[in-house]
């Protein structure tokens, strides 16, 4: 009888605090971890720091300040505000308005974009020859390529929004997984239709191809609830979860939940 190996697999991993958070980078390889996997690395990391400059609004003399302030126009910020600004308003009509850095007090806040754009920005910087997979996690948005290991896949929890030491579920994302809630940072959320704070449901959890998207969308749900939900639904590639304060959850029918982890009833 043969015997079957599983081959084994070399990790490169890394902490860095950056946009007023903790970012963690994985990168999984089938040799020795190569050296130009570690220069690759610094390059994701300072393409962090870099979007920070530019997009904190923490930042007294960021350009994104700067423009909240009306001391810089929109044609003298860098390319990526533009760029950045362009991809918000996809957001916005995915959304059905309920993601709108537009209307938020203060001037325009791209905030809810731009964690998980960065962090998908760093993810193509990390990728080097030899990787099988890698993942990169901004405070819960999380960004995917490849696989951990031969025959696995990426199996990422959903916190619980009532008890953060549990998972609500498991699920295996096709790219990117993005959750809003205030159940860590208690009411920053702003409905951008009245300018106040809200959240109409626990947690709301996106899936899909690009991290800065699942970002905004699930900040536009958690603000909208179920009312945002038909908006999702003619966008191609992305699902969601909607874990409320009280009563059923609700998520798409293509929602990629782990096996074994998905709840009886969908909506």
């Amino acid at each position: 009888m043969a015997t079957v190996t599983t081959p084994r697999v070399h990790r490169l991993f890394h902490r860095e605090e950056v946009m007023g958070t903790f970012v963690t980078f994985d990168g999984y390889f089938l040799s020795a971890v190569p050296h130009d996997a570690h220069g690759a690395l610094e390059d994701a990391v300072g393409e962090l720091h870099r979007i920070d400059r530019i997009f904190s609004t923490w930042k007294l003399e960021s350009p994104v300040s700067r423009l909240r302030r009306g001391e810089l126009g929109l044609g003298e910020a860098p390319d990526e505000v533009r760029e950045v600004l362009d991809s918000c308003l996809t957001a916005r009509r995915a959304s059905g308005g309920w993601f709108d850095p537009w209307r938020l007090p203060g001037g325009v806040d791209p905030t809810g974009y731009v964690k998980g754009w960065a962090a998908q920005r760093a993810l193509d910087r990390f990728q080097r020859p030899g990787m099988i997979g890698a993942v990169v996690n901004a405070a819960g948005d999380i960004a995917t390529v490849g696989i951990p290991a031969p025959g696995q896949r990426f199996r990422l929890g959903v916190v619980d929004p009532a008890d953060r030491r549990r998972l609500a579920t498991v699920v295996e994302p096709p790219g990117a997984v993005a959750t809003s809630g205030t159940y860590e940072r208690g009411a920053h959320l702003v409905n951008p239709h009245t300018g106040s704070p809200q959240a109409l449901v626990a947690s709301a959890t996106v899936t899909g191809p690009d991290l800065g998207l699942c970002d905004a969308l699930a900040t536009g749900l958690c603000v909208g609830g179920e009312d945002a939900l038909p908006a999702l639904d003619r966008l191609a590639g992305y699902e969601a979860l909607l874990i409320p304060f009280h009563g059923a959850w609700k998520w798409s029918r293509g929602f990629p939940f782990a096996p074994d982890t998905a709840p009886v009833r969908a909506r």
